[in-house]
C-alpha cells in the first residue's frame, strides 16, 4: 500500500503538539468573525450575560455554555428576532469567529445567543459530529429558551424575543463548517428555525472524509491529512479546556467523540474495508450528514460554499442545495472564493473587518435575515446561483447551475479533441509506486506554518490529455465530468476480493497550463476513485469549479495514480489507456462562455 508520510493515527501524533495549540486558537474553525456596521455606521449598543443550559443529549445529561446578547431598548414590549450560532470544530463561544456572530447582530438589533457545541469550550458531552438526534436536539432546547418556554440554569428567561406564536420564537442561524451543519441538523428535528446561512459546510461525511468520486456505494479514498487532523483536536479537548466533567469523557480508547466516530477513524486508518465493517462506517457517516435528513428541512436556506476548499467542495453545497430545492424549500447558493484551504479574494467576506454591508456575500446575509427575521417583503435576496469570477470584478449569476455544455475526446496520442473522428488510436500506460507520485496539496500546510510545495505529477505514474491553445477565453462554472475505461490485469484478479482495498485508486483533475508551460491545479482539488470494476466503464464528477482559461492558455485532464493528501492503491497496479474514434473517454465541461476546441 502506498504510505503518504502515515496512515495510522499513532504515527501523526508529531503533529499532535502543534494541532492542539492550533485548535485553543480555532485555526481550523470556519473563519467567521464578524465585526460591527462597515461605512461609517455607529454599532448599537447591547449587553452580554453569560447563561448555561442543562440537556439531555446522546443519553448523558451535559451543560451548554452560551452568552446571551441582548440590544439596548429590546424587552418584552419591544420584542427582536434572533439569531442562534454555535463554532466550528474545534472552538467555542469565546473565541473570536463565533463571539462575534453575536456582537455584529447585536448591533444590527438582533438578540443573539451564541453558544459552545457539544464537547466544545466549557460545554459538555462527547463530540458527535452534528448528529441531529443529539446536537441537534441540543439546539432545539436552547429554541425553547429563546421561546419563552425554558430557562436557563440560573432561572433567566427571554421574554424579549420575537414570536409566531406561542414557544416559537423567530430565529435564524448562522455559522461555517461545523457550525453550517449544525444549522441543518437542528432544522431537521425542529421546525421553529426561520432563516439558515450554512457556509462552507458538508452534505455527506462519508464522501467528505472518504471521497469516491465514481460511485458513492463503493468506499471511498481516505482523507487521511484532513481527518487526522480534526481528530486530533476533537481528542485533545479535555486537555484545551480541562474539566472534571464526566459527560465529557467516552473512554481511554476514545476520550472524546462517540464511539462510532473512533470506531470510522480507525477503519479508515487500518487501510482496510471489509464489506461488513464498511457498512457500518458508511451508515454513520451519513447518519451525522445533512444528505440523511433535508427531507425533514423546511427553512428559508442560503447556502455558502468556497471554491478554495479540499474538505468540503462545492459539489456537496450543490448536492444540498438541489435536493432543497427539488423538495420546494426557498433555497439559494453562492459559490465565495474562500473555504477551508484559504484563497479570500479581495474585497470578499471578511466579518473580522467588518465588510457586511460592503461584501457582496455580506448583503446577501443581511437580506436574508431582513427577509425572513424581520419580514420585510421588500428586502431582495438575490439570484439565485452567484459566483465569484476571480478573472473579472464581483460575482457572476445565473438561474441555475450551469450544466455540462461541451464534450471533449480522450485521444490515443494525449490530446483532447472536440470530435470522435479526431480521436488517434492508441494505448498508454501509468503505474503507481509503493509511495505517492503525485501531489495536490498538504492540507494542514497553511493552519499548522508548513510550506506546501506546488502541484507535481512524477512521469510515467500519470496520464494527461491536452486541448489546443484556447483563441479566446473560456470560463468553466460546475463540476466537469469523465467517462473512463481502464485496464489492470492485476486490479481485476483481486478487486472482487471482499476488501473493498483491492480496488484499484487514481486521482482524475484538471490543470490550467499558460502559455509559457507553467501549470496550475485549479484550485488544487482532485477527484480520487475507488474504480468500482475495471472491466466496465465509470464516470467521475469532478470537484466543482469556476474558472476562466484565458487565450493561448491549454485545458489539461489528468489522472494520477497517486496523492500525498489521500491514501492510495494496495500494491502496485499498472493500468492501460486505450483510445479509437468508436471507443474512446469522454471529458464534458461546464462551459458558459467560449469554446474549446
Amino acid at each position: 500500500m502506498e504510505v503518504p508520510v502515515s496512515v495510522s493515527v499513532s504515527r501523526v501524533l508529531p503533529l499532535s503538539r502543534k494541532l492542539l495549540a492550533l485548535a485553543a486558537s480555532t485555526a481550523l474553525a470556519a473563519p467567521l468573525a464578524l465585526a460591527g456596521p462597515a461605512g461609517g455606521a455607529e454599532p448599537g449598543p447591547y449587553t452580554v450575560t453569560p447563561l448555561t443550559f442543562t440537556v439531555q443529549a446522546g443519553g448523558r445529561s451535559c451543560v451548554v455554555d452560551a452568552d446571551l446578547y441582548r440590544p439596548a431598548g429590546v424587552d418584552a414590549a419591544h420584542p427582536a428576532p434572533a439569531v442562534l450560532a454555535t463554532n466550528g470544530f474545534g472552538g467555542s463561544k469565546a473565541d473570536g469567529s463565533t463571539d462575534a456572530i453575536g456582537k455584529a447582530f447585536a448591533e444590527r438589533g438582533y438578540v443573539g445567543l451564541v453558544y459552545s457545541g457539544l464537547g466544545f469550550g466549557k460545554s459538555g458531552c462527547l463530540i458527535s459530529l452534528d448528529d441531529p438526534r443529539i446536537d441537534g436536539q441540543a439546539a432545539a432546547r436552547l429554541l425553547d429558551f429563546l421561546g419563552g418556554t425554558r430557562a436557563a440554569d440560573d432561572g433567566t428567561r427571554a421574554d424579549f424575543v420575537t414570536r409566531d406564536g406561542a414557544g416559537d420564537p423567530r430565529v435564524g442561524m448562522i455559522g461555517g463548517s461545523y457550525g453550517g451543519a449544525i444549522q441543518l441538523a437542528t432544522a431537521s428535528v425542529d421546525p421553529r428555525l426561520d432563516a439558515l446561512v450554512p457556509l462552507i459546510t458538508w452534505n455527506d461525511l462519508a464522501y467528505s472524509l472518504a471521497p469516491n468520486a465514481a460511485d458513492r456505494a463503493t468506499p471511498g479514498v481516505f482523507k487521511w491529512q484532513w481527518a487526522n487532523g480534526f481528530y486530533l483536536m476533537g481528542e485533545g479537548q479535555p486537555l484545551l479546556v480541562p474539566s472534571l466533567d464526566p459527560s465529557r469523557i467516552n473512554s481511554l480508547r476514545c476520550l472524546h467523540f462517540v464511539t462510532d466516530a473512533c470506531d470510522t477513524l480507525r477503519l479508515l486508518n487500518s487501510g482496510r474495508y471489509p464489506a461488513a465493517e464498511t457498512k457500518k462506517m458508511l451508515d454513520f457517516a451519513r447518519s451525522v450528514s445533512p444528505v440523511s435528513y433535508l427531507d425533514k428541512v423546511k427553512a428559508p436556506t442560503l447556502i455558502v460554499q468556497g471554491q478554495s476548499d479540499s474538505l468540503f467542495n462545492l459539489n456537496e453545497a450543490q448536492d444540498s442545495y438541489e435536493r432543497l430545492q427539488a423538495r420546494g424549500v426557498e433555497t439559494k447558493m453562492i459559490w465565495q472564493s474562500w473555504g477551508h484551504s484559504g484563497g479570500r479574494a479581495p474585497g470578499e467576506l471578511d466579518l473580522g473587518q467588518g465588510n457586511l454591508e460592503t461584501s457582496y456575500v455580506g448583503q446577501r446575509v443581511l437580506a436574508w435575515f431582513d427577509r425572513y427575521l424581520r419580514r420585510d417583503r421588500s428586502a431582495e435576496t438575490g439570484a439565485e446561483f452567484a459566483y465569484y469570477r476571480s478573472w473579472q470584478s464581483g460575482y457572476g449569476t445565473a438561474p441555475r447551475v450551469p450544466a455540462l455544455s461541451q464534450t471533449l475526446y480522450l485521444s490515443g496520442d494525449g490530446k483532447l479533441v472536440d470530435n470522435r473522428a479526431k480521436v488517434a488510436r492508441g494505448s498508454r500506460t501509468y503505474s503507481n509506486w509503493l509511495v505517492p507520485t503525485s501531489h495536490s496539496e498538504s492540507s494542514l500546510a497553511g493552519t499548522i506554518g508548513l510550506p506546501d510545495p506546488q502541484p507535481y505529477d512524477i512521469e510515467g505514474t500519470y496520464l494527461g490529455w491536452t486541448s489546443a491553445p484556447l483563441t479566446a477565453p473560456v470560463d468553466l462554472v460546475g463540476a466537469p465530468k469523465a467517462t473512463l475505461q481502464v485496464v489492470s490485469p492485476k486490479t481485476e484478479r483481486v478487486q472482487n476480493s471482499g476488501d473493498a482495498a483491492d480496488k484499484l485508486v487514481l486521482f482524475a483533475k484538471v490543470y490550467d497550463i499558460a502559455p509559457d508551460g507553467k501549470k496550475t491545479l485549479v484550485n488544487r482539488l482532485v477527484a480520487p476513485v475507488r474504480v468500482p470494476d475495471v472491466t466496465r466503464p465509470f464516470t467521475v464528477e469532478l470537484p466543482g469549479i469556476a474558472h476562466r482559461y484565458e487565450t493561448g492558455h491549454r485545458l489539461e485532464f489528468v489522472i494520477a495514480a497517486s496523492d500525498t493528501a489521500y491514501v492510495g492503491n494496495r500494491g502496485v497496479k499498472p493500468v492501460i489507456v486505450t483510445a479509437a474514434p468508436e471507443q474512446a473517454g469522454t471529458l464534458e465541461l461546464p462551459v458558459v462562455k467560449g469554446r474549446l476546441g
